[in-house]
């Protein structure tokens, strides 16, 4: 799940919420919303291989 910063910036989130928090762990802060998505996609292959 990606968001938009007020700094401009994107930040991935995962898909679940934490139970303990009730919050979403942050995976990451991206430049663009391109290079967010890109890592993305790595984290979804790297959850299966």
């Amino acid at each position: 799940m990606i968001r938009k910063l007020a700094s401009g910036e994107y930040r991935l989130y995962s898909r679940k919420k934490n139970p303990k928090t009730g919050k979403r762990r942050n995976l990451g802060t991206f430049k663009s919303r391109a290079a967010a998505q890109k890592h993305e996609r790595d984290v979804q292959y790297f959850k299966r291989h």
